[in-house]
């Protein structure tokens, strides 16, 4: 073996590993965190009344103290694009506890949000503090911000050879950045491996029926991937347009997540129950195996919206699970499809769209559901991602090559 290259495999097996040990063991705080502020406020409905109260606190910490660190996962993705000049400082460290408290109180107090907009910048937050000590070159500054959004995305899910994927896919429509591929699969398995270390584990889901595909059931997977992408593509602009409206109308930027709280805990108020907040991890397991309200999927659309186009903090990634497992439960009345099949379609599916990863959500998909799904999967992640507009979730996605 090369000298060089055995320089290289080297370097990055003990840089890799630094960023998997602290994605990994920073995945297993927030997700036991996490369990415990939903167990909490299911248990003490009466929280959701101070989700304004809780916003407005967040917000105004970040206004105080966290203006470096705004940015969340976007800033993460513009320090990997950008030059060393543009961003000579590491990510501040401080970007860590900010959004994991914030996360930790939309969630205890009733906001519907996810969970790996959070690990995506615990990761790339954590694996930024090696680039001063290692002495790190613009371009392995970059690859090591690429491993931990993948130890991020990996570990808090459970599917590391996904969260490799998505580090390399997330950053540019239409185009990998294989450079990275050593460092990024280090990483997202090693922090995969230590989140389970801890104790840590994942909401496991079934699909019981994978029937053999035929051009019929070929075509509904195409169609339910089309439906799939237009649903990603309404969260998209929902969110971004609640967003620009609210900078709009609301100067002072403490005061937005007070209208947005106000909002959703009257909404949960009126509905009377706490199905579409949070996680939604119950409603997301049911739609693996008996039929759902129809209209599931468009409540937590708007709920997440809400939640975070008027600035709460968390991520979009598990409602879209969210939303995309109850509409593709919803499609079972209408295609050739069983609904367990449908649902972890669309899945996979939503956020593809959203997020522009077909790839990544593919891999997710054989991961979660294994690999008879893959077929169907492919063909709802390939539609979805089609259809679903140019601009995602992150605004900062550069595009390299248009979708057609």
């Amino acid at each position: 073996m090369p000298t060089r290259l055995l320089s290289y495999i080297l370097k990055w097996l003990l840089l890799s590993s630094l960023v998997a040990v602290g994605a990994g063991s920073a995945s297993a705080l927030f997700l036991v965190s996490l369990d415990w502020v939903t167990d909490y406020r299911e248990a003490h409905g009466w929280l959701i009344a101070l989700l304004p109260v809780g916003g407005f606190v967040v917000e105004w910490l970040y206004l105080r103290v966290g203006q470096s660190v705004v940015g969340g996962t976007n800033l993460v993705i513009d320090t990997i694009h950008g030059s060393d000049a543009q961003h000579p400082a590491r990510i501040p460290f401080r970007m860590f506890p900010l959004v994991l408290i914030g996360t930790l109180v939309t969630h205890l107090l009733g906001g519907s949000a996810g969970r790996e907009g959070t690990a995506l910048q615990l990761g790339g937050s954590l694996a930024d503090q090696l680039t001063r000590p290692f002495r790190l070159s613009p371009t392995n500054r970059r690859l090591i911000l690429m491993a931990g959004i993948s130890a991020g995305f990996g570990s808090v899910f459970g599917t590391p050879l996904a969260g490799a994927v998505f580090g390399l896919e997330v950053l540019v429509v239409g185009r990998l950045t294989y450079q990275a591929i050593f460092p990024v699969f280090i990483a997202a398995l090693g922090a995969d491996y230590v989140t389970r270390w801890w104790g840590v584990g994942h909401t496991h889901y079934a699909i019981t029926t994978v029937p053999p595909i035929t051009p019929l059931l070929a075509g509904c997977a195409l169609l339910a991937g089309a439906i799939f992408g237009g649903c990603a593509l309404l969260f998209t602009r929902t969110t971004h347009a609640i967003a620009h409206l609210a900078s709009r109308y609301i100067a002072y930027p403490p005061l937005r997540p007070v209208v947005g709280g106000v909002v959703v805990a009257g909404a949960v108020w009126a509905l009377g129950t706490t199905r579409y907040i949070g996680l939604g991890i119950p409603v997301i397991v049911e739609s693996f195996g008996q039929p759902l309200p129809a209209y599931d999927f468009i409540i937590k659309l708007l709920l997440t919206t809400v939640t975070l186009g008027m600035g709460f903090k968390g991520g979009e990634v598990t409602p879209l699970f969210f939303i995309g497992a109850t509409l593709g439960n919803a499609l079972a009345y209408w295609l050739a499809l069983p609904t367990g099949l449908l649902a972890g379609m669309g899945f996979v599916a939503v956020f593809a769209g959203a997020a522009n990863t077909p790839l990544a959500c593919m891999v997710l998909a054989l991961e979660l559901f294994g690999t008879p799904c893959g077929p169907y999967a492919a063909l709802a992640c390939v539609t979805a991602y089609l259809c679903s507009g140019h601009r995602g979730i992150y605004g900062s996605q550069l595009v390299d090559k248009h979708k057609a």
